[in-house]
């Protein structure tokens, strides 16, 4: 794809109004509040300057919901774009692989909920620790994710999150592994609406939601190793809602689009998604991430964690006041929705 090209808004809609129209979600929508265009001009067109793949509208459902306990719907979709590429929306996961395992409970109101950490780790029997590093040293982590992680070390998959969606839980990673090592993490914001990066929130079913994850790791002696911070990398691979092509800007490897609108509305069916391929051995200790941009960092007021137990309940562990761990993401919490962050422990 060629960094700098026009997109025709008829030309998009007939593309995307095939994969559209067969989902339940789409099949009233009208095409009269086409976004940052005039309806009453069928010429006009959209410039677009940067390197992703450019999907409208939603995406065909291809898996109802993986986690039907939850209080929102985890599903997912497929979705083509303009240089007929295929997506699959918020991200592929491995929720449904057996071979990769959850990562135990802190607190998990459809699993498990305790009062400290030193219970949570209390209650386990050892099943769940992931040997990397047959000498290495039992690294424990703590992660909150909103919404959902799949964690790596050295490349071996050392836990994924219990609950797609929500409600909010937290959870704990056991490993054995000698340093350096490094920890990749696939992190997803979920949406209700697949493929433009939304959700249903104060009225709106068109409410842009936001991600962010804080992770903890401590050695067997209590020590803290590591704590997520803006020494991390990270990178986004989806962007949506987008509302006008023109406001999204690239650097480098910086994909910015703090410039564009995140207002709720009545109507996103067709909000934009971004999108670029993840490399293949993104997991891997020995993947290049030299030139990924820095990790973002979030206060807790801007994540929205002070209501939520699965983190106040273990301050104690996040808000350590020696070992503070922060909320990190890509450049935008809000419109990037799936991210990887990496970090190697020394």
């Amino acid at each position: 794809m060629t960094n700098n090209y026009k997109i025709i808004i008829l030309t998009i809609a007939t593309i995307f109004g095939l994969v559209a129209c067969s989902t339940d979600k789409t099949s009233d929508v009208v095409n009269d509040e086409m976004l940052e265009t005039d309806e009453t001009d069928d010429e006009s067109e959209i410039t677009y300057s940067g390197t992703a793949s450019i999907t409208q509208g939603i995406a065909m459902t291809t898996e109802s919901n993986l986690f039907s306990a939850g209080t929102r719907v985890a599903g997912e979709g497929a979705i083509e774009a303009s240089d007929a590429t295929i997506w699959t929306v918020p991200a592929e996961v491995n929720y449904t692989d057996d071979i990769f395992p959850f990562a135990s409970d802190l607190h998990n109101v459809y699993g498990n909920t305790y009062s400290t950490a030193a219970d949570a780790v209390a209650a386990l029997d050892g099943s769940d620790i992931i040997e990397i590093d047959s000498e290495g040293e039992l690294i424990t982590g703590y992660v909150f994710a909103d919404n959902y992680f799949e964690m790596y070390v050295n490349g071996v998959p050392v836990g994924k999150d219990a609950v797609p969606f929500t409600e909010f839980n937290s959870s704990i990673v056991r490993f054995k592994v000698s340093a350096p090592y490094t920890i990749a993490i696939k992190l997803v914001d979920w949406e209700e609406s697949l493929g433009i990066g939304t959700e249903s929130s104060g009225g709106s079913d068109f409410h842009p939601g936001d991600g962010g994850m804080v992770a903890v790791f401590k050695n067997e002696f209590d020590e803290v190793v590591a704590i997520s911070g803006s020494d991390w990398k990270a990178q986004t691979f989806y962007t949506a809602p987008i509302k006008d092509l023109s406001c999204p800007t690239e650097s480098g490897t910086i994909r910015n689009s703090d410039n564009c609108d995140v207002a709720d509305s009545n109507n996103g069916s067709n909000y934009y998604g971004l999108h670029w391929e993840i490399p293949l051995n993104w997991y891997d200790e020995a993947f290049d991430d030299s030139a990924w941009p820095d990790a973002t960092i979030y206060t807790n007021n801007t994540i929205g964690v002070n209501n939520k137990p699965s983190y106040t309940n273990f301050t104690d562990i996040f808000d350590d006041n020696n070992n503070d761990a922060v909320f990190i993401w890509s450049t935008n919490v809000i419109l990037d929705n799936e991210v990887i962050v990496r970090y190697t422990v020394e």
